[in-house]
């Protein structure tokens, strides 16, 4: 089992026995105390994962104000993004399956601790060379958090009903994709409004973070592990992913896939504060975190919308709402019609949440227990991929063509992406219950 085994092993529709758990059902006290565990646990591995996900969406309705102050243009914000992407993708690739063999609470610890020391970067200085430095350290805290995060929820949700004797359920899929968005949107809001109303803009934000990040790093305590780790011979070797031949299909579409959503995400946390700012002259930042946390709250409210729904349900859903958000985001940008963007982010996010949501089922329905987290790590490493080289893309084009035209390359790319997920998807999918 390469030196660990996952007590709790779960997929979408079976719950198996926990291995090592004793041949005769546990009575008595612990018996009860169990679910209870798991349940309290569950809830708070949640809590830090979208406290954490928010701290790493805050800067974003802060960019304008770090371009007032030292000068630098809307390239250098997107770079300054870029070095986030670059860190998650670095700890994706390099430890992002390292919980299934030292145990997911030996990775969400230093995870979130890296995101503290980004906290206390920012607060230090303004600097561009001091954010790319807290953006990359944020990043690698957020790589080494997403799989673990998602694979502990589920894993941690599974132990708690079968031990109350209950029936498998979707419930871990939807709040930990739920938390992984819904906190990217939370952050931009909670920085936005604080911006405009508190002292020190560039400060405040974090100084908030911070005490919920170290608030959560305590109630840390009170979660059980799910990975047993065994004292076997082990050699490091960075992420790969293994999935039955038969499944390669729709997993290689749910990568697709969540490339496209978070090029959605990425555009609307990196380059559309700028552009409220500079083309529709809404300077507000409460307002450009209201924007970001529309887009990732309508994603959220859709992954519980559809939570109940087929994984191919969610996939023809997402595809359809994510295809209308684009032409309408396209049109808003060429245009330059607010409302217009409002809407088309919403609807877009809505559809990026369903489709992100879909390529989540896919990955834990053809992966075992002990390769979920390293599975995992391959799906959002192909996010984290789509929300920093599309971007910095579409920022290099508005250099060098019309705004009209940079748009318009950038929403045929993602289109063309999209129907290449779409086909793979539906070649091996089926719907699931």
């Amino acid at each position: 089992m390469h030196g660990r085994r996952i007590i709790e092993n779960v997929t979408l529709s079976t719950t198996l026995r926990p291995s090592g758990a004793p041949d005769q059902p546990q009575t008595g006290t612990s018996a009860l105390r169990r679910p209870r565990r798991h349940a309290r646990g569950f809830w708070i591995v949640a809590a830090l994962f979208a406290v954490t996900m928010a701290f790493a969406g805050a800067p974003a309705p802060l960019y304008v104000l770090y371009q007032e102050r030292e000068g630098f243009g809307s390239l250098a914000v997107t770079l300054v993004f870029a070095a986030y992407t670059v860190g998650v993708a670095a700890a994706l690739f390099l430890a992002g399956h390292l919980s299934d063999r030292f145990g997911r609470l030996r990775l969400i610890l230093p995870a979130v601790l890296l995101n503290v020391l980004a906290g206390l970067v920012f607060i230090s200085s303004t600097e561009l060379g001091a954010l790319l430095v807290a953006r990359v350290v944020s990043g690698l805290g957020i790589g080494l958090l997403t799989a673990t995060a998602t694979a502990h929820l589920t894993e941690l949700h599974a132990a708690g009903r079968t031990a109350a004797g209950k029936p498998a359920s979707r419930h871990a899929e939807t709040i930990s994709t739920a938390a992984n968005l819904g906190g990217i949107g939370a952050g931009p809001l909670v920085a936005g409004v604080l911006a405009d109303v508190a002292p020190a803009p560039l400060h405040t934000p974090y100084v908030v973070f911070l005490f919920l990040l170290v608030l959560g790093l305590l109630l840390v305590a009170f979660v059980p592990e799910t990975v047993d780790t065994v004292d076997e011979p082990w050699r490091y070797r960075p992420q790969r992913v293994a999935v039955p031949a038969a499944a390669r299909g729709p997993y290689v579409g749910a990568l697709v896939a969540a490339f496209v959503s978070f090029a959605m995400f990425g555009l609307f946390t990196s380059l559309a504060p700028s552009f409220l700012a500079h083309d529709l002259h809404v300077t507000s930042h409460g307002v450009a975190g209201v924007v970001s946390f529309t887009v990732f709250g309508a994603a959220a409210v859709a992954q519980i919308v559809t939570g109940r729904r087929g994984v191919r349900t969610q996939h023809v859903l997402g595809v359809t709402f994510l295809t209308a958000g684009l032409v309408l985001i396209v049109s808003a940008m060429i245009a330059s019609v607010f409302p217009v963007l409002v809407v088309g982010g919403v609807v877009t996010g809505a559809g990026a949440g369903t489709l992100f949501k879909a390529g989540v089922g896919t990955v834990v329905s053809v992966t075992a227990g002990g390769s979920r987290a390293e599975a995992l790590a391959g799906l959002f490493l192909s996010a984290y991929a789509g929300m920093s080289l599309p971007v910095v893309l579409l920022a290099i084009l508005l250099r060098v063509m019309s705004t009209g035209t940079a748009v318009l390359v950038f929403g045929t790319l993602m289109l063309v992406l999209l129907a290449a997920a779409s086909f793979l998807l539906r070649s091996g999918s089926r719907d699931r219950t």
